[in-house]
């Protein structure tokens, strides 16, 4: 018997929070990630799915292939590129309680968007496919067309990029915090002594301006010496989630100006990502804190 169209709806709205997620990891933008989506129910309310005994693999898999058919696209034309832009963070309110702590385990660091945005497409599908949502490389195959064994060899070289570039994070919202107000103290005093006891030798400082090129620095003193770039968090920073760390938002009337995100290893910045283009900060509709 035809699934209705209704019925039909209400299973993909069951399944829309994985497969944004699973858009969000595989294109770090989230307008992209939406349209994925919306992709991926287009062509589920134009198939007989009345044999599909696993709905949500299936439009996974039907969302992997969107996902891989954007991501093709975007390199052909060189857009959106880490060379030009950081992927889309998450931003949230700090959290209240402990218990909110939980709800970031889930959650993908811009440390990692950051590397997947250097695989090659169908590395990046398979890695995530895989890795991130345990999609049996039996399934992964067709999307990547490849065989199987073929695919695992993408998802293992991925792997391989990931574990070579991405710090090793810290979980702990409270520490992250302290982290955070150290590093705010040492901004505000201007003291660059304690800016280098706060940062990781090897930090990597990366600012998306929106003017087309990421400014790039490298290494605690070089980061620590753009303390006057920070000056804006200083005086009209609130503390934020940002993909599940701890970071800071700077606002003028309310209106985001500018995003920092961090990634902590034992107790340093192990990275910093600053957002500072308004207009782009304000199309992530970032809600100010009573929610206005």
């Amino acid at each position: 018997m035809p699934v209705t169209q209704d019925e039909l709806a209400t299973r993909f709205e069951e399944n829309r929070s994985h497969l944004r997620a699973v858009a969000y990891r595989m294109l770090g933008s989230l307008s992209d990630a939406e349209d994925a989506v919306q992709e991926g129910w287009l062509k589920l309310s134009r198939t007989d799915v009345s044999g599909v005994d696993n709905l949500g693999g299936w439009l996974t898999t039907v969302v992997g292939r969107v996902c891989l058919d954007m991501l093709r696209s975007r390199t052909s034309r060189r857009e959106d590129s880490l060379e030009t832009r950081l992927p889309d963070p998450v931003v949230t309110d700090a959290p209240s309680d402990p218990a909110h702590e939980a709800e970031q385990v889930d959650s993908i660091g811009m440390a990692m968007l950051v590397v997947l945005d250097t695989l090659p497409p169908a590395e990046r599908v398979a890695f995530v496919l895989h890795d991130m949502f345990a999609v049996p490389f039996d399934d992964i195959a067709p999307i990547v067309d490849k065989t199987p064994a073929a695919t695992r060899q993408l998802a293992s070289r991925a792997r391989r990029k990931v574990q070579g570039e991405v710090p090793r994070g810290e979980p702990n919202l409270p520490r992250q915090r302290k982290v955070v107000d150290a590093f705010l103290a040492a901004a505000r005093g201007g003291d660059f002594e304690a800016l280098l006891e706060i940062l990781d030798p090897g930090i990597v400082l990366r600012v998306d301006t929106g003017v087309g090129v990421l400014e790039y620095v490298r290494g605690a003193a070089a980061v620590a010496g753009r303390a006057v770039m920070y000056a804006k968090f200083v005086t009209t920073g609130r503390v934020v989630v940002v993909n599940g760390a701890v970071g800071l938002l700077s606002e003028t009337d309310g209106k985001p100006t500018a995003l920092m995100a961090y990634t902590f290893t034992d107790g340093k910045v192990a990275e910093l990502h600053i957002i500072a283009d308004p207009k782009r900060l304000a199309a992530l509709g970032i809600q100010a804190p009573d929610g206005s």
